[in-house]
């Protein structure tokens, strides 16, 4: 999985699902085939999700530590906020996935771009931020 990939998995986790219900007993006849239904191009898209305030859970991690993270600014603070290595080298790597445009050589400029795009990928995948965070 991608780095993005294991960004976005560490704020948008999905709820366990619920233990499944006893199986229905099998009919002792086969049921009667359905007809298929045609497939419009309406048909084929999801709903969007609903906005997640990812501000609210990456806070609520936050709280959840000893140290302390400035995930808001920073994006080492927002990899290990979420669990992942944030060296420099996942760093690289992290600006190779996303064509990060500079020298990676230049490490702080780097990690503002990385952040910021990380930012914008967050809410391009339904995440909700504050304003004060504009991207």
């Amino acid at each position: 999985m991608s780095i993005l990939g294991k960004i976005l998995g560490g704020i948008f986790k999905r709820k366990p699902e619920a233990p499944a219900a006893q199986p229905a007993p099998a009919p002792t006849a086969a049921p009667a085939p359905q007809p298929a239904r045609p497939v419009t191009a309406g048909a084929a898209t999801s709903p969007q999700p609903e906005p997640v305030d990812v501000a609210g859970i990456l806070d609520f991690m936050n709280e959840q530590r000893d140290q302390k993270l400035n995930w808001r600014t920073s994006i080492v603070d927002l990899m290990k906020l979420i669990g992942l290595e944030s060296s420099l080298a996942e760093r690289k790597e992290l600006a190779q996935e996303l064509n990060y445009p500079g020298d990676t050589s230049d490490s702080a400029a780097m990690n503002i771009w990385l952040h910021k795009q990380v930012l914008q990928k967050i809410v391009d995948n339904g995440g909700q931020l504050p304003r004060d965070m504009s991207v």
